[in-house]
């Protein structure tokens, strides 16, 4: 087989420089205040704004092997987890022109890779003293709001609508909304943490007579003071606060009962009366300053919250959140609506406008409404041969008898609403249009679950295998208004929203009058909710604001510090050769120090990116600061936990952490330890590749190219 082979494991590495450059380019994507950036398709002439390293790969050209590489990792960690892909691309970069030091100093590739993997598996371990508990992060943030709510009174701050307090304590309220307003009580939270010291080192708990104020809406003042430690539940009022914004409520809803429940969602109380509010404040933590997103989430899990009081655990179901996105709206129309909200043509909104205020009978599809669709793992006959599946008949259209008797099996079952995972065939969408049957395709597997269970309805694969048991009824579906009732017209789609009793499904409906910045927004909020749902499923989150990364900064130079010891019989055993064990104890401290200059790279750029230094220098310059600083103080993890209290932590909280005095921003435990160690783990493949081989028509372009030099031609 003809191919070109070419030598990549020189001194400079071809893999190790390719990936440093690509990493380059999302440089700007790191730390909460990203750079956007224009991806403009040449073909199309049309731009898409993004902030995500998934979106910037996707348009990088990636046809070396190492690109590839790289790709494949952000995708998996992208899959896996939603987040972390900016911070895995810029230390794939970081170690990768950190490593190529360490080429050039001539140190082997096997002292590379089992000193930094050594190395990295330290900091893990080492970090694991700035984990926080989910629970212990709750009480602490509602201590911290008391806290916030009592200093206001004191120095009788209004609390409007306006107010920096209502993102953290609650969602946004809107006024004058024609459904009726709830009475909401707020108790006091007067948690005590006598066992966790760690709590108390970071956030002191409010004293007995700390006792917050109610809000009340804009324009209200408020009259009652209370003060001293002996009260009790009736010593405090009962405001009547109106709805969010972010739910789309009408005037007169088809589903009364359903949206009832629904508006209310806040009138109950939980087991901890301060457990939803601090799944909130866990939120923008965890937002990094995305605030759109975090006052969308607020208000789902104020939901959530409410339907799961029944367990009296706090819950985010992440399964049960679908996004809607409108271009051409403004973004204060952004909001969050029960049910299912989706776009259809304004033919198909004809037909909805029939069936307001009527049940339906809804059919689920799980695969494709189209003639050619066959399910995975469909095994044709072995001993039949095809040579024309579908025949093109000059006296009628393709497929006429297939559309024909798919729409008699719908009428002769009486569907009125068809939801479909995957495509609906065009000409099949305008047959269901004339006979008044409404088909949405591109639906989810957790939509098609959610109105499964609560209509009785069982997917199909295939209308012929559709009976009457697999009907299912009581869907509702109306036109999508906003939250000053009236219904949108886009054009060439309209929003509409599908609904059945009971359904736990909520839509997060994001607008925006950009349509390039339609993505971002999206984008941002998955990432903002993911986020939360990680941290949920871990029970702990990591100190934010650098301080994990400033750690492993620490531990990794003091490590690199330490005397090298020469190779002992355990270190022979470990690298199978006396060599290898002594010229890894003689370039641990150079490795380390490589190892090191990824997070220093990372804090400075991250710092610069938030406008808390200059420059890079000065970056560095704050970093080695504070490393100096924590050298001093004899434990790290206590000076950065003290800096973290004060909000003083490589530079100040910035304009995205918590306010109030402290730095309330928080980081996913799995999601960030996966990412570093995905970031190493592709440097140390790249840089163990010794060989490129290119195979097929590639060959003979190269041949032709300015880089043939390179290559030798077998």
């Amino acid at each position: 087989l003809p191919m070109a082979f070419r030598d990549v494991n020189a001194r400079r590495h071809i893999g190790l420089q390719q990936l440093s450059s690509l990493a380059l380019a999302g440089r700007t994507l790191l730390g909460p205040m990203k750079s956007c950036k224009f991806i403009v398709d040449e073909s199309t002439n049309q731009s898409t704004l993004i902030s995500s390293a998934v979106r910037l790969i996707e348009s990088l050209d990636l046809t070396s092997a190492a690109g590839q590489l790289l790709n494949e990792t952000i995708q998996a960690q992208n899959k896996e987890f939603r987040t972390g892909m900016s911070t895995l691309l810029f230390l794939v970069g970081a170690w990768s022109s950190a490593v190529l030091e360490c080429l050039q100093q001539n140190v082997s590739v096997s002292a590379i890779v089992s000193v930094m993997s050594e190395g990295l598996n330290s900091c893990c371990e080492r970090v694991q003293c700035l984990q926080m508990p989910i629970h212990d992060v709750n009480r602490a943030l509602c201590s911290s709001s008391v806290r916030l709510l009592n200093a206001f009174k004191s120095k009788t701050c209004p609390i409007g609508r306006d107010s920096l307090l209502n993102p953290q304590i609650f969602p946004c309220f809107q006024k004058d909304l024609s459904a009726p307003e709830e009475v909401i009580s707020i108790n006091p939270c007067s948690h005590q943490d006598d066992d966790c010291s760690f709590n108390k080192c970071l956030w002191p708990l409010a004293g007995s007579g700390s006792i917050a104020s109610p809000l009340k809406p804009a324009g209200v003042k408020s009259t009652s003071g209370i003060s001293g430690s002996g009260l009790t539940a009736s010593g405090w009022n009962k405001q009547k606060l109106t709805h969010s914004r972010y739910f789309s409520t009408q005037g007169k809803s088809h589903f009364s009962s359903q949206q009832g429940n629904f508006q209310g969602y806040l009138s109950g109380q939980s087991a901890d009366p301060c457990e939803c509010y601090g799944l909130g404040h866990l939120a923008v933590g965890l937002s990094h300053g995305n605030q759109t997103s975090v006052k969308l989430l607020q208000s789902i899990v104020a939901y959530q919250q409410e339907r799961a009081e029944g367990s009296g655990a706090s819950q985010f179901n992440i399964a049960e959140i679908v996004t809607c996105c409108l271009q051409g709206l403004p973004e204060s129309y952004s909001c969050v609506s029960p049910g299912f909200v989706t776009l259809v043509s304004p033919e198909q909104a004809t037909v909805i406008k029939r069936f307001e205020d009527k049940p339906l009978r809804i059919l689920l599809v799980d695969g494709a409404l189209t003639e050619q669709y066959r399910h995975v793992g469909f095994n044709r006959p072995c001993n039949v041969r095809t040579v024309l599946e579908h025949p093109s008949l000059q006296e009628g259209r393709a497929g006429d008898s297939w559309l024909s008797s798919t729409v008699d099996i719908l009428r002769s079952f009486e569907v009125n609403l068809v939801l479909v995972k995957g495509n609906v065939c065009e000409n099949l969408m305008e047959r269901c249009v004339a006979n008044s049957i409404l088909v949405i395709g591109s639906v989810t597997r957790d939509v098609l679950c959610a109105f499964g269970e609560v209509t009785s309805a069982q997917p199909v694969t295939y209308l012929t295998q559709l009976n009457a048991s697999c009907v299912g009824s009581g869907a509702q579906v109306e036109l999508w208004k906003a939250g000053d009732g009236r219904a949108m017209d886009l054009g060439e789609l309209v929003p509409v929203r599908i609904e059945a009793r009971g359904i736990p499904l909520l839509t997060a409906v994001l607008a925006t009058a950009v349509p390039s910045k339609m993505q971002l927004v999206e984008d941002q909020f998955w990432t903002s909710a993911y986020r939360l749902h990680h941290a949920l499923r871990d029970e702990k989150v990591f100190l934010g604001g650098g301080a994990v990364e400033l750690l492993c900064l620490s531990h990794v130079q003091l490590l690199a510090q330490q005397p090298s010891q020469p190779a002992n019989e355990n270190a022979v055993e470990e690298f199978h050769s006396p060599w290898l064990a002594a010229s890894a104890a003689e370039c641990k401290s150079v490795v380390l120090q490589a190892l090191a200059s990824g997070w220093k790279r990372y804090l400075s750029v991250v710092m610069c990116n938030t406008a808390k230094a200059a420059s890079e220098l000065e970056a560095c310059a704050s970093v080695d600061h504070h490393l100096k600083k924590a050298a001093e103080c004899g434990s790290p993890s206590a000076y950065i936990l003290k800096e973290f209290r004060r909000g003083d932590l490589l530079g100040g909280p910035g304009p995205f952490a918590g306010r109030g005095g402290g730095s309330e921003v928080y980081d996913n435990v799995t999601a960030k330890t996966e990412a570093w160690r995905r970031a190493l783990g592709l440097v140390l493949l790249v840089l163990q590749t010794d060989a490129e081989i290119v195979t097929g028509p590639k060959r003979n372009q190269l041949l032709n190219s300015h880089v043939s030099g390179e290559f030798m031609f077998l």
